[in-house]
């Protein structure tokens, strides 16, 4: 399975900036195949190998950076959500509704992910519900990374008192992967 550089980038901005001081220390501890795609030009429009360029940088962030908390993917996510949506898109998900952002969030996450499925199930004023039905390398931390990602979108567009539950998780054996989120 492959991810869009989009999605890989922020990782290596986060640690450059949330931990500069140990950044160094951070590309060290990858395997060779991870170090090599940070050190080097990640490209947005290019794919990666998901385990690579994701998980195990993410896995690395977590151990290093918040002694061994798995909360450090939920940061990422909401570190490449202030990132991914500023400029231009930041106008254009505070004018829109959190309807408008999560059903374009759903089909934006299939063109990051390869092999994907992710699809907006229901949505109120106050609530949606998100699954996962395909994703060939489910993980724990892309859950949280994801998760972290919509907290964050959603309070950039207005929402208040935003509250995910990742309520079936592919990677835990379920069918599908469930965020139920809520907000006022």
């Amino acid at each position: 399975m492959e991810i869009k550089g989009t999605a890989v980038k922020p990782t290596k901005v986060f640690v450059k900036d949330k931990f500069s001081n140990r950044y160094i220390e951070w590309l060290n501890s990858l395997s060779e195949n991870s170090r090599n795609i940070m050190t080097d030009n990640i490209l947005i429009s290019m794919w990666y190998p998901i385990k690579d360029a994701f998980i195990e940088p993410t896995q690395k962030v977590c151990e290093l950076f918040y002694n061994g908390n798995t909360i450090g993917a939920k940061e990422l996510g909401m570190y490449s959500a202030d990132i991914g949506l500023k400029g231009v898109y930041k106008i254009f998900v505070r004018i829109g509704s959190p309807k408008f952002l999560l059903k374009r969030a759903s089909m934006i996450f299939s063109t990051y992910y390869s092999q994907s499925e992710i699809e907006l199930i229901e949505i109120s004023d106050n609530k949606a519900i998100m699954h996962i039905s395909k994703f060939p390398e489910p993980h724990e931390l892309i859950d949280l990374r994801i998760c972290g990602w919509i907290e964050r979108a959603l309070e950039i567009s207005g929402c208040r008192n935003v509250k995910i539950d990742i309520t079936k998780s592919l990677a835990k054996g379920d069918k599908l992967t469930e965020f139920v989120s809520e907000w006022k």
